[in-house]
C-alpha cells in the first residue's frame, strides 16, 4: 500500500527571517483530498561540546514561543548556502567562545515531521580551545554558557529541567556511546 500524500496546491500564508507557512492540499492514496498546514525551515544543528575534563557545555536562554528558559546544546539554523560543518563551527564560537579540534557527526532527525520539514543534524565537539576571533551573536541573543557532567546532565533531565528534544537526544547520546 502507497502512503504518499501529492500536494496538488501549496499557498504561501506568511514569509519570515526563519520559517515559511504554507496551506497545503494534498491528494490522498485513496483519492481524497485533505489539508496540510506545513512550516518550512532552512534546517539547523546541534552540538554537543565535550570539554577535556569529560563535561559538556550547555546554555541557557529565554524562548519566546513557550515562555520560559530553557537549557539547552549549542545550536543554530543553518544559513542559505552554508555547509553543515560550518553552521555547527559557526554557533560554537557565536555561543560557546569555543572552537573544535576534532568536530564529527552524530546523526539527523526531523524536529516535528508532522507539520515542518525543519531537520537537525547533531554534531559531537571535542578537543575544545576558546577562539581567537570571536564572532557576533545573534541579535538579542542572551546566553547563560556553562558545564555538567554526564551524570549532572542525566540528573537534570530526569528532574524534568532539560525539556528540548536535541539536548536530551545528545545527552542520552553521550551516555552510551562515550565513556
Amino acid at each position: 500500500m502507497s502512503f504518499e500524500e501529492k500536494v496538488v496546491e501549496s499557498i504561501s500564508r506568511y514569509k519570515g527571517e526563519v520559517i515559511d507557512v504554507y496551506q497545503q492540499t494534498v491528494k490522498l492514496p485513496d483519492g481524497e483530498l485533505a489539508n496540510r498546514d506545513v512550516v518550512k525551515h532552512q534546517g539547523a544543528v546541534g552540538v554537543l561540546a565535550l570539554t577535556d575534563d569529560g563535561k559538556a557545555i550547555f546554555e541557557e536562554q529565554w524562548r519566546t514561543p513557550i515562555g520560559k528558559l530553557t537549557i539547552e546544546i549549542p545550536a543554530g539554523k543553518v544559513e542559505p548556502g552554508e555547509d553543515l560543518l560550518e553552521t555547527a563551527k559557526r554557533e560554537l564560537n557565536e555561543e560557546t567562545r569555543y572552537e573544535a579540534g576534532k568536530i564529527e557527526k552524530i546523526n539527523g532527525f526531523y524536529s516535528a515531521p508532522g507539520f515542518s520539514n525543519e531537520y537537525m543534524t547533531l554534531y559531537k565537539a571535542t578537543n575544545l580551545r576558546k577562539v581567537a576571533k570571536e564572532l557576533p551573536r545573534d541579535q538579542g541573543e542572551n546566553l547563560n554558557i556553562f558545564e555538567l557532567s554526564l551524570d549532572e546532565a542525566l540528573k537534570v533531565v530526569a528532574e524534568g529541567k532539560i525539556e528540548d528534544a536535541k539536548t536530551i537526544l545528545a545527552i542520552y547520546y553521550w551516555k552510551a556511546n562515550i565513556k
